[in-house]
């Protein structure tokens, strides 16, 4: 384990810090740490920076509620830069986003690039800047009523695809109800983080159940 004062601040006493996701891995935020608030990081298990603009230490949390419950954190080979791996109760970004990095600068079309997390992205897109033609646009200013009817009729479709046995048609009818519960998701304002972090707790407590049992 490295100590703190192991690490290699600047001239300014501080050391930049890269905020990951524990479960989705993605980028939150790169903020700057000196010596006495990775300490306290440390000690609270919170993140806790310090604002180059305000001369000052800052508990990321301390006033939306959105704190960031560090996993891990991690320097590199020359010890001057950190990761923080977090669990996060919110949003990262003060603009209200999942992560600071939103807007790209470059993205080459030979990768690639699909994911439930950036399809989820997309819907939530349609539904803050609807786009004509669009199917999930529709659901949106249709409105909860009819987005939970697609969500009923998705699942009935999936058993009765699950009953009939063929693999491609079971594929096919849980990606209509995984997209249709991405809908709902975001039309409630929850985020795939949420369900994440839920099937994580319920492995936690499953593991502790089987702990209890063995003795």
């Amino acid at each position: 384990m490295i100590e703190i004062s192991q690490l290699k601040f600047d001239g300014d006493g501080l050391i930049p810090a890269v905020v990951t996701d524990f479960y989705t891995k993605e980028v939150l935020t790169v903020a700057y740490m000196n010596a006495q608030s990775l300490k306290i990081t440390l000690e609270e298990g919170k993140t806790c920076f310090y604002s180059r603009s305000r001369k000052k230490l800052w508990r990321k949390g301390e006033t939306s509620g959105n704190f960031q419950h560090v996993v891990s954190v991690k320097t590199d080979c020359d010890r001057d830069a950190l990761t923080v791996e977090v669990i996060k109760d919110g949003p990262a970004c003060h603009l209200g986003t999942d992560s600071c990095f939103n807007d790209y600068v470059f993205r080459t079309d030979a990768v690639g690039g699909f994911s439930l997390q950036t399809l989820y992205k997309l819907i939530k897109n349609r539904k803050t800047a609807p786009k004509q033609g669009s199917y999930t646009s529709y659901l949106f200013e249709q409105g909860i009523d009819k987005i939970l009817k697609k969500v009923g009729e998705e699942c009935t479709e999936v058993v009765i695809a699950g009953k009939g046995g063929d693999k491609k048609e079971i594929i096919f009818e849980i990606s209509d109800l995984a997209y249709h519960l991405l809908v709902l998701m975001a039309e409630a304002g929850i985020g795939t983080e949420d369900i994440v972090n839920e099937l994580a707790n319920r492995q936690i407590v499953d593991k502790k159940v089987k702990q209890q049992k063995m003795q």
